[in-house]
């Protein structure tokens, strides 16, 4: 093993368990769907949970369900009287995420919308303490202005795999869409003097961003 493989299996072995809903999810995600590495994974779904019970938010906005993982963690710091709203393009995926949020502790407050987020957020009108960014990257820059004003004072913005394999600091090939778009979205971030703003290095990366 790779010293990096070795450094995440410590982290994961010493973080807690994962749930067995989730384990579950993870493992049919790889058996069943197309691309499962996009899905959010044991230490990424436990950060993102712990930022959600820190929050205890009444309303989260996730773009890019994907297979319900983060959905799940995210849903679980929700406030008792809390909601999620979860976006996914792809629609073939709608009933197996369903299926696992119909078991999921919190999966009654999770509520899915298929479709592209560019034309769903427009019609959503909530104010959100949270939102977490992780669909198409080519569209990143015009996620973050849609849901910026819909962000409340104090809130916070999660968007995953700002880091894109490192491809943000190789000479970026023009016809490569996806990294110019989450190019495109750090730089936009970094200077936007409505927000503060840090990038962690977990996995492929999470920008974390304060609205002032």
């Amino acid at each position: 093993m790779y010293q990096e493989d070795i450094i995440d299996k410590y982290i994961s072995d010493n973080s807690s368990k994962e749930d067995l809903l989730l384990a579950e999810l993870y493992r049919q995600t790889h058996v069943k769907i197309l691309q499962p590495r996009m899905v959010s994974g044991h230490v990424q779904g436990i950060i993102l949970k712990m930022i959600s019970h820190m929050l205890r938010p009444m309303s989260v906005l996730e773009i890019g369900t994907f297979t319900g993982y983060s959905a799940i963690c995210l849903a679980e710091g929700l406030h008792p009287d809390g909601q999620l709203h979860t976006i996914e393009i792809n629609d073939e995926l709608e009933e197996f995420a369903h299926s696992y949020f119909s078991r999921a502790k919190n999966g009654n407050k999770i509520s899915q919308h298929i479709g592209s987020a560019i034309d769903i957020i427009p019609t959503m009108d909530t104010t959100f303490d949270l939102v977490f960014i992780d669909g198409d990257k080519r569209q990143y820059p015009e996620y973050y202005n849609l849901v910026i004003d819909k962000v409340k004072p104090g809130g916070f913005i999660l968007s995953d795999n700002v880091l894109w394999n490192g491809k943000v600091i190789e000479e970026l090939d023009p016809r490569d869409l996806y990294t110019k778009g989450v190019l495109d979205f750090n730089t936009m971030v970094t200077n936007d003097p409505r927000v503060e703003n840090v990038i962690l290095p977990v996995r492929d990366g999470i920008m974390m961003i304060r609205k002032l």
